[in-house]
């Protein structure tokens, strides 16, 4: 491997099994194997499509037989909202109001975002505390030309010393502008948790956060709690983890060869959100609602309750049918036609691929089989319509065994040399907007262990930038990808209404962020 007894010493110091460092080298030098797309999942082949009559059934069903369970919604939160503001980053570090106008910038770079917020950013939740600072340091601010005005709006909004926006989570940001507040994304998920995520009046939320946002974030939430657990009739427990240092993984220079910072020490990079496969099993809950931070909505709150209370109905009703089949092989009461039976509602409920076979298997090795199939953890995904959106979606996939599953994949994951698996990518009806609801316990009341359902083959190796230095990362199986590969898995298409994510500062001026 190359490594010095120091080197050791810091991998120790770090939490980081040498083992995994092992196989992260050996990863970089053979590679990654892609994916092997079959066909996109759509709608009657993989992706159930519900009535509104049925969203209604299946929302009530889950409120009928809620009472005697746990509920908890898990939200990643950990990220910076970098990536929101790139686009202006961009612009103050290549733009001089010395020399050029704004126009003059925007066709030079041919940029379309920076218009866009010029246009509307007196709509911006945040527009009014920005502008008052504004002319609080410049009492002449409303004498200046227009391009000076929007040049120090942006410098305001991202410098350190001001607002600093890019450098903290998503998740404390303004989203929204009520009459009589600014709302952010921690107090949408906090009223969400009382519209669907909630039972006998109690609801459990829990935020991934970095340990260094924990006070920022505990401070929105006891000024906004007692407001919203009222108007909810809701009591909610929050709870906070961290991604923990351990899954943090090695990173190499471009030779494969592990990167050496300028002390000479090695280089840890987080290993992604698939590291959080980790914080998900340390949860204790019946049922478990994950949804990304920054995908909420101002108004509509009950819209939105009604198709997340109708995936977690939809659940429930196959959790109640997985387990009755459990019991009977339990039991070893099932008989040859009941054996039929099972076979026939993991093909047709479960989507699993039953192997050509299995008519040929001994009745002991029929039930050993089934029972393998079964007693997994169980996610009921929402996939809306494609329309353009950059990530994940839902595919038919053989794996290395030959096996086929339902998976969502990203681009990422796929041969894109291949032109065969670009059109299969291309041809994808449906997106992911990480709308998931999962169940995380057997039919005997006990936590599965989730680390046992990995797919340790589906990790991604990603280029990066360090310091100037262009250094290759390796990141763990995706959350909702590799790291729930061997799950039951179903996906049900839901409204464009339920994906109002925020990838760009632009976004807050939808119509979903805008009041009325």
């Amino acid at each position: 491997m190359g490594l010095s007894e120091q080197d050791f010493e810091q991998i120790k110091e770090h939490g980081v099994s040498l083992e995994n460092i092992k196989k992260e080298l050996a990863i970089f030098k053979k590679g990654i194997a892609k994916m092997e797309l079959l066909e996109p999942a759509t709608v009657g082949n993989g992706i159930l499509r519900l009535t509104e009559e049925e969203f209604v059934e299946n929302a009530n069903f889950f409120d009928e037989h809620k009472s005697n369970l746990k509920l908890l919604k898990f939200v990643p939160a950990s990220g910076a909202a970098s990536r929101m503001f790139k686009f202006l980053t961009a612009f103050l570090n290549e733009f001089d109001i010395e020399k050029e106008t704004i126009n003059a910038y925007i066709n030079r770079k041919k940029d379309t975002k920076l218009p866009v917020f010029i246009v509307g950013m007196e709509k911006l939740p945040f527009f009014d505390v920005i502008y008052s600072k504004l002319k609080e340091e410049f009492p002449d601010f409303d004498t200046l030309s227009r391009d000076y005005k929007n040049y120090y709006f942006i410098k305001f909004m991202l410098d350190s010393k001001y607002f600093d926006f890019a450098s903290k989570p998503k998740g404390i940001l303004p989203f929204h502008k009520y009459v009589s507040k600014i709302a952010t994304p921690i107090e949408e998920h906090l009223y969400e948790c009382g519209y669907y995520s909630s039972t006998n009046n109690k609801s459990y939320l829990h935020f991934t956060v970095s340990e260094s946002h924990q006070e920022q974030f505990e401070q929105i939430i006891n000024n906004v709690k007692d407001k919203v657990e009222k108007e909810t009739h809701t009591s909610i427990e929050v709870s906070y983890s961290y991604q923990d240092k351990s899954t943090d993984t090695i990173a190499v220079n471009m030779n494969d060869k592990a990167f050496r910072t300028e002390d000479g020490k090695l280089l840890f990079r987080p290993g992604g959100h698939g590291a959080l496969i980790g914080n998900l099993n340390r949860l204790d809950a019946d049922i478990i609602f994950i949804k990304n931070i920054d995908n909420v909505i101002l108004h509509n709150n009950e819209k939105i309750a009604l198709y997340k209370k109708a995936l977690a109905g939809v659940l429930l009703e196959l959790q109640q049918q997985i387990f009755a089949c459990l019991n009977l092989i339990d039991r070893y009461t099932a008989e040859n036609n009941q054996i039929e039976e099972i076979k026939n509602f993991l093909k047709v409920k479960l989507n699993v691929d039953i192997k050509a076979d299995f008519d040929l298997y001994t009745f002991e090795n029929k039930i050993k089989f089934l029972k393998n199939i079964l007693d997994r953890p169980i996610r009921v995904c929402g996939m809306v319509k494609n329309e353009g959106e950059p990530g994940g979606g839902p595919f038919w996939v053989k794996n290395a065994e030959k096996e086929i599953s339902l998976q969502i994949v990203e681009s990422s994951q796929v041969d894109l040399n291949n032109k065969k698996q670009v059109k299969i990518m291309a041809n994808a009806t449906h997106f992911n907007p990480v709308d998931l609801v999962c169940a995380t316990k057997n039919y005997k009341n006990e936590k599965f262990n989730l680390h046992q359902f990995v797919d340790e083959n589906s990790g991604f190796i990603v280029e990066k930038n360090y310091q100037g230095k262009d250094i290759k990362g390796y990141e763990l199986p995706g959350l909702w990808n590799g790291a729930m590969a061997n799950w039951l898995t179903v996906f049900v298409e839901v409204p464009l209404i339920t994906f109002n994510p925020v990838k760009t500062v632009n976004d807050l001026l939808k119509e979903a962020h805008q009041s009325l």
